[in-house]
């Protein structure tokens, strides 16, 4: 993860006491030339300041601790749930760190559920099996024992904030011809509702929203 390439986008938060409103979590092979970046334009022309990472490409690493940072600071998370989301990694160790912060703060998270199904994310079934299955597989065929327990204890991990995150309550999106009408009307309908929970400086949403 080359964490430089990590920005902030629309505002700066180097003067603001809670960094960012919105920290936008994102499959960004699934989503970022679609929802995402639709979504993204919407908070940061509505005046919210939003942290997306612009290098999800190399996943096999750690998570950068500048999205740790940018978490830590964040007064909400919205998680743009897709079909493929469970095969990253990183987007699990995100997921599980955005969950930690808001077990220990009043992190507001708000789960999108963009043509999956609520019930595959908790139960990681339908396209979310698959993903799960080769973690499984990897553990099995794990020869080096401590290796073969950080496995377990990710998937663990991963398996329960799945479940958590689900039953947080969301919106569920279908990817269909009539997609992007539905995109505009979730924007439409929750960046009012976000401003009152995250609001930290935001004087009023513009009227379009």
């Amino acid at each position: 993860m080359a964490a430089s390439r990590s920005r902030a986008q629309g505002a700066s938060s180097s003067s603001s006491p809670c960094g960012y409103h919105v920290f936008l979590s994102f499959r960004g092979e699934d989503t970022r030339k679609r929802f995402a970046d639709y979504l993204y334009k919407a908070l940061v022309n509505a005046g919210f300041r939003t942290f997306r990472d612009e290098d999800h490409a190399e996943r096999g690493e750690p998570i950068g601790s500048e999205l740790k940072k940018a978490i830590q600071r964040s007064r909400s998370s919205v998680i743009v749930f897709s079909k493929d989301y469970a095969s990253s990694t990183w987007c699990l160790d995100e997921l599980v760190m955005i969950l930690n912060r808001r077990r220990i703060s009043s992190h507001f998270v708000l789960p999108v559920f963009y043509d999956v199904d609520p019930t595959h994310v908790r139960k990681q079934t339908g396209s979310f099996a698959e993903a799960f299955d080769g973690y499984h597989k990897r553990i099995e065929e794990e020869k080096d024992e401590k290796k073969k327990k950080e496995w377990m204890k990710k998937v663990k991990e991963w398996t329960e904030a799945l479940q958590k995150v689900a039953e947080l309550g969301g919106k569920v999106l279908i990817n269909e011809a009539d997609g992007v009408w539905e995109e505009k009307l979730f924007v439409s309908c929750h960046l009012r509702s976000l401003a009152s929970v995250v609001d930290c400086g935001i004087k009023g949403i513009p009227s379009k929203y």
